[in-house]
C-alpha cells in the first residue's frame, strides 16, 4: 500500500473515552453470534441469574435481559461500564433491575447473594490485562458466587487459519514491548480454555464453535474498532498510535473490498465448564 493510501485510511488519534464509544458502537456487536449461540444452548431466560465478567458496554447483558434473565455485570473499564449503565439503567429503571459494578464480582453481590446460575467471560481478550493466571483467579472468585453445578462460559479464538483477525492481532504482539507488557495477545492453543477452567477449579463440560465475522463500513472504522478492543494498548504505549494505525491498515488491506468495506471471517470457540 502506498503512503498516500495509508494516510487516507488512518483515523485521528483517539482518546480513552472515544475508544470506549468505538467499542460500543463498532466492535462489540461482532460477538453477537457468540452470545446468541451460548444463550440458546443454555436456554437462558426467566429463572437465569447471570453474572458477566468483562461485560463491556453491556450488549450481551441486554440480550440476556431481553430473554427474561436477571443480569449483573462487572468490568475493569469504567468508561465502558458507564455506557453499559446508559443501556441497561436508563432514568426511571427499577431498583431491582440490572446490577453493574467496577472490578470483580463483589461489586454486584451483597452478603446475602444472589447466587448466580450462569457466569460468562465472553471477551476473548479479557486476559490481556491480567494474564491467564489472573483470569483464572477472577473466574474462581466468580464461581464462589454461583450455585453448584452452574455453567461458566469462557470464549477464545478458534484456529489461526480460520481467524482473519489474527493478522491484525500479530501487529499488536510484534509492536508491544515485552518488558513493559508481558500479557500480550498470542495465538490460542487447542486446550487453552480447558486449562484455564481447570486452573479456576472448574470442570469442562462441552464446547462449541461459532462464526463471528468482523465487518466494517470502511477502513477507518475497522482501525477504530480494533483499537477499541484493548489488544493494541501495549503496542501504542511502546510506539505510538499513529505507528500502530499505519501497520494495522497494511495488515487489513487484504480484507478491503471493492466497495470500501472491510470483511474478516473469524471462528470463535466457547467452553462450558461447571462449578
Amino acid at each position: 500500500m502506498t503512503p498516500t493510501l495509508v494516510r487516507r485510511h488512518r483515523p485521528s488519534p483517539t482518546s480513552p473515552e472515544s475508544r470506549a464509544r468505538d467499542w460500543a458502537e463498532i466492535q462489540e456487536r461482532m460477538l453477537v453470534p457468540l452470545y446468541e449461540a451460548v444463550y440458546e444452548r443454555l436456554e437462558t431466560g426467566p429463572g437465569t441469574r447471570l453474572l458477566s465478567l468483562g461485560c463491556g458496554s453491556g450488549l450481551a447483558l441486554l440480550m440476556a435481559a431481553a430473554r427474561g434473565a436477571v443480569v449483573c455485570g462487572v468490568d475493569a473499564d469504567g468508561r465502558r461500564l458507564a455506557l453499559a449503565r446508559e443501556r441497561l439503567l436508563p432514568e426511571g429503571a427499577r431498583a431491582d433491575g440490572p446490577r453493574l459494578g467496577l472490578g470483580g464480582p463483589e461489586a454486584v453481590t451483597g452478603p446475602d447473594g444472589p447466587l448466580f446460575t450462569l457466569v460468562t467471560a465472553f471477551d476473548p481478550l479479557l486476559c490481556a490485562g491480567t494474564g491467564p493466571r489472573g483470569l483464572a483467579r477472577e473466574l474462581a472468585r466468580a464461581a464462589a458466587y454461583a450455585a453448584p453445578g452452574s455453567p461458566v462460559v469462557l470464549a477464545g479464538w478458534g484456529p489461526q487459519e480460520r481467524c482473519a483477525a489474527s493478522s491484525a492481532l500479530r501487529v499488536a504482539a510484534r509492536l508491544a514491548d515485552p518488558m513493559c507488557a508481558p500479557a500480550r495477545w498470542r495465538p490460542s492453543g487447542r486446550d487453552d480454555l480447558e486449562n484455564l477452567a481447570r486452573d479456576a477449579g472448574l470442570t469442562p463440560d462441552g464446547s462449541g464453535r461459532v462464526s463471528c465475522p468482523y465487518g466494517y463500513a470502511d477502513m477507518g472504522s475497522a482501525v477504530r474498532g480494533l483499537l477499541s478492543t484493548g489488544a493494541f494498548d501495549a503496542a501504542v504505549r511502546a510506539t505510538d498510535e499513529e505507528q500502530v494505525a499505519k501497520e494495522l491498515v497494511e495488515a487489513l488491506h487484504p480484507y478491503l473490498r471493492g466497495d470500501g468495506t472491510v470483511w474478516m471471517p473469524n471462528v470463535f470457540r466457547y467452553l462450558i465448564a461447571r462449578v
